[in-house]
């Protein structure tokens, strides 16, 4: 079962970007079989979705921006060398962690030395999102970026899929802004919980409500959106 906060309701303020994913991933889910790595796994909140996978096997990081208490992670590893043998799995998934990796390109050998050939990878990472997991943020990949990289060490894309478009980028980091910062910096009523609690539970589902009713009717813009979906299949080893 996928926790309420990365499979949110209307009501929750990060609505938009975390339902979207959860779809994404669910729906691509079945593409990865067999032994799955989760790179950057964390708190492994997509695991249940995995259905047709034989095994699952987590691997992190310690960094400064994200803390791993309560977190059920298999190994870690230091930043360059995975942990684990040459084509020892058969599929690889990692969500919102490419942005958290200083150099990419000198990491993406490894995640093709430990996957074997013919392995499928699940990636999404973000492309409007506000700085998070600070001061371990380095980058945002447009899918033309990623399929380059990609390409680079030894995978062919068979799919390039986004989350969301321009209207549903700018309402979710509206309801960041209003949540996280307007919500603490009302003058007089910030003061006051039953304020931020009329805020959280009011006027944040209404408003995400509000958009879902109107989305269907504006016209799509998706060179803007939130996350870009990638699934790729290795086809060589990297050089």
């Amino acid at each position: 079962m996928v926790l309420n906060d990365f499979n949110p309701t209307f009501r929750h303020p990060l609505y938009c970007i975390r339902k979207g994913l959860y779809n994404k991933i669910k729906l691509y889910s079945s593409e990865l079989s067999g032994k799955l790595l989760d790179f950057g796994c964390g708190a492994k909140p997509y695991q249940s979705l995995f259905t047709h996978v034989a095994n699952y096997t987590g691997v992190d990081y310690v960094s400064d921006g994200h803390q791993h208490q309560d977190e059920s992670i298999d190994f870690f590893y230091d930043g360059k060398t995975l942990p684990f043998e040459t084509h020892q799995f058969d599929s690889l998934f990692s969500s919102e962690v490419f942005e958290h990796i200083f150099n990419l390109e000198g990491i993406l050998p490894e995640l093709n030395r430990v996957l074997k050939p013919g392995g499928k990878i699940l990636i999404t990472c973000p492309f409007v999102w506000e700085e998070h997991e600070i001061p371990v943020d380095y980058a945002r990949y447009t899918q033309f970026a990623l399929k380059s990289l990609l390409e680079k060490n030894g995978f062919k894309i068979i799919t390039i899929d986004k989350n969301g478009h321009a209207l549903s980028a700018i309402h979710q980091m509206w309801m960041v802004y209003l949540h996280d910062d307007w919500l603490n910096k009302v003058y007089v009523l910030s003061k006051f919980k039953w304020f931020k609690k009329m805020v959280r539970q009011l006027l944040v589902p209404f408003l995400n409500l509000l958009f879902i009713c109107t989305e269907p009717i504006w016209p799509k813009n998706h060179r803007l959106y939130l996350n870009t979906i990638v699934i790729a299949k290795k086809i060589s080893d990297s050089l």
